[in-house]
């Protein structure tokens, strides 16, 4: 939740427009579900206000704001760009920012009919975005790193969440993603968190990416683990083929990185289950569905 002493309102976010940005402060305002981070309010048709909730830096933002508007031109979907800044006031003394609006429904309220097609626009986008990044690119402190700097995590998750009769499996796919070799490449943009809520679908198939205040340059492998938490079964070889720039050891790598995410999902589903702040009880499914293609392999 933000700080106790701040209501934030859709009378809220006007006021802050008028202040600030007194032409856009006309247009309809409605609260958008979710957001962790960041708590959003649609601002007219194509817009979208985000106000700083859980994040304790504005960092995050100020990341969007830097390479969001470099990145966006050449990516092949939609991504939100950053059109406004809002600064700190008494009215809310925190960061906020006005973005475009990328419509379409988060995959974990939706789903994905159309694989082929999804894995297919997966890799063209992850294609786009795994280029060699720039010196001053941000680089990430927890995310990015090789499996083998991960094993605590991992660990954590797979003791809170995973049924005994697959833990052996499970461990076996990570210990197989800490002994294959790191990125030796260059750094590449990476968007660093795609989980399904941070993936946008429409018409059975993939229509947006939000949400890149995770970006950093690094080892692409955090992002192909996307091949199985967020593609259906039999869709992840389709996915690699179309990339076309992941050796064996990136693969092994995306896998074992896929399960710790999958774990994380399921993670978060329990702890909604249990009434936790942040949880989200629908997540549960979603993570187990996602460790089950990661176990197959497919």
């Amino acid at each position: 939740m933000t700080d106790p002493e701040i209501e934030t309102t859709a009378g809220l976010v006007r006021e802050l427009l008028r202040e600030q940005h007194p032409d856009l402060a006309g247009l309809a305002i409605r609260e958008v579900a979710g957001g962790w981070g960041n708590r959003m309010w649609r601002l007219g048709d194509e817009l979208v206000v985000r106000m700083q909730r859980m994040d304790p830096t504005p960092e995050l933002q100020f990341k969007e704001r830097r390479w969001l508007p470099v990145l966006a031109p050449r990516l092949p979907l939609p991504v939100p760009t950053p059109v406004r800044f809002g600064e700190p006031s008494e009215r809310f003394p925190k960061h906020w920012t006005v973005m475009t609006w990328v419509p379409g429904e988060p995959l974990d309220h939706g789903t994905i009919s159309r694989g082929t097609h999804a894995a297919d626009t997966l890799a063209v986008f992850l294609q786009a975005l795994h280029v060699e990044a720039p010196a001053g690119a941000p680089i990430a402190t927890d995310r990015g790193a090789h499996p083998g700097n991960c094993t605590e995590g991992f660990e954590n998750f797979l003791q809170a969440v995973a049924p005994d009769d697959i833990a052996d499996d499970v461990r076996a796919v990570w210990h197989d993603a800490v002994a294959a070799p790191a990125w030796a490449g260059p750094p590449v943009w990476v968007h660093g968190d795609l989980h399904p809520a941070n993936v946008l679908v429409s018409d059975g198939t993939l229509s947006g990416i939000v949400d890149f205040g995770d970006m950093f340059a690094g080892d692409p492998a955090w992002d192909l683990a996307a091949a199985w938490v967020l593609l259906p079964a039999g869709t992840a070889s389709r996915f690699f083929d179309t990339y076309a720039r992941a050796d064996e050891a990136a693969i092994r790598r995306a896998r074992g990185l896929a399960a710790m995410k999958s774990l994380f999902l399921m993670l978060m589903g329990q702890n909604g289950d249990r009434g936790l702040p942040g949880g989200k009880p629908h997540w549960g499914s979603l993570g187990r569905a996602a460790l089950d293609r990661v176990l197959k392999g497919v």
